[in-house]
């Protein structure tokens, strides 16, 4: 998306616009300061609705592409707002440490599973004013993003694709093509604090709201703290979403609702190491015991655990999918999730940890802090 956000950057620094006026005697430099992102919002948010109530959906077509036209005067259409067939959604957001109201549609949920506000996407999109002028588009083709790119991504992508699930692959066409069905397919409208806000260029004005319509293709889990746990199986209320609070400018106080944040030290649990503050890494305290990795024989019977990591999460009797890369089934011999542990026990002359991989809801050994460390040890008995 070649007028996403960071094409911006150096039109906002320093928090200011300056501009510059001349009078009869010298040039005066003007500095402009940024306008209050409260009232910003609720002048945008008057614009977004008086929008959403004097136009109305013309046509989505079978590729939910839409077509929003303004109601001519006298005339009889049902407006965006009132009209039910696609009914208009609300979601709260906090930033710039105001809570935006946002407004968007569904016009297809898709059949996939849904990003979390950090994962990948692709997609395709259409941009565009409130005048209804286009000023971007993708011309229907994906492409892909981070969700959570910083300057390169607006920060009302990463709030409203989550609403969206993907679609499903289809075989790849003859010149190399990929095409999607059952895809989520949705319009959002933002507020200019949740775009590019005083940035602009060409046809986007500085605190301009602006109106996306969007098709979600694909997402890919991401890792951003290379713990082995999946951004989305860190979302700890559940909710779909996570956040990194650190910057206290944007986020002076963040509702307790949105914190995942098990040992409260400032570090979501998606860019934590450590999520318990125990002192040893999540990566380590996901790692299996020694004889449950691999085709070990239990019984005189061979038995594949696979690797050295519990995937996936709280998922019991499933078949391995081979079109869900980040999630390893394996053929339903993986014992499933994160283990909580049970007890310590000696077996012909070897000390091990028992764990709980069965019971769904238990608490994870990287989420408890107080969980039992103790290393696995050969004893060695004289006979």
């Amino acid at each position: 998306m070649n007028k996403i956000k960071y094409f911006f950057i150096l039109l906002i620094a320093g928090a200011a616009l300056v501009s510059c006026n001349k009078d009869d005697d010298d040039d005066e430099v003007v500095v402009v300061p940024l306008r209050d992102y409260q009232e910003q919002y609720e002048a945008d948010n008057d614009s977004i609705e008086k929008y959403l109530k004097t136009h109305y959906i013309e046509e989505v077509t079978a590729d939910f592409d839409i077509k929003i036209t303004k109601i001519p005067a006298g005339g009889t259409q049902e407006s965006i707002f009132s009209q039910t067939q696609y009914p208009l959604q609300t979601r709260d957001v906090y930033n710039d440490n105001i809570t935006y109201k946002v407004y968007y549609l569904v016009l297809n949920e898709g059949t996939g599973e849904s990003p979390c506000n950090f994962d990948r996407i692709n997609a395709a999109y259409v941009g565009n004013l409130l005048d209804g002028t286009v000023f971007d588009t993708s011309d229907n083709l994906g492409r892909t993003f981070d969700l959570d790119a910083g300057v390169n991504l607006i920060d009302g992508w990463k709030e409203i694709f989550p609403k969206l699930r993907a679609g499903k692959a289809e075989p790849v066409n003859d010149d190399g093509t990929i095409t999607y069905s059952d895809f989520g397919a949705g319009v959002m409208f933002l507020p200019s604090g949740l775009a590019y806000y005083s940035g602009g260029s060409g046809e986007i004005k500085a605190y301009s709201p602006l109106v996306f319509s969007v098709k979600l293709y694909d997402i890919q889990r991401l890792d951003h703290d290379g713990d082995g746990i999946l951004d989305i199986n860190e979302d700890i209320n559940g909710d779909g979403y996570v956040y990194d609070f650190r910057n206290k400018e944007l986020y002076a106080n963040p509702p307790a609702e949105l914190i995942d944040d098990t040992d409260g030290d400032g570090l979501a649990d998606f860019i934590d190491t450590d999520d318990d503050g125990d002192g040893y890494t999540t990566l380590l305290e996901i790692t299996k015991p020694t004889g449950k990795v691999g085709r070990v024989m239990e019984d005189g019977v061979e038995v594949n655990y696979g690797p050295s990591k519990y995937f996936p999460f709280e998922k019991f009797d499933v078949v391995d999918d081979p079109a869900t890369p980040n999630t390893n089934e394996f053929f339903n011999t993986e014992p499933k999730g994160i283990p909580a542990f049970v007890k310590t026990e000696t077996v012909g002359g070897v000390t091990r940890n028992v764990y709980d991989y069965e019971t769904l809801g238990r608490k994870k050994i990287h989420l408890d802090k107080d969980h039992n460390t103790t290393k696995v040890t050969t004893v060695t008995t004289k006979k």
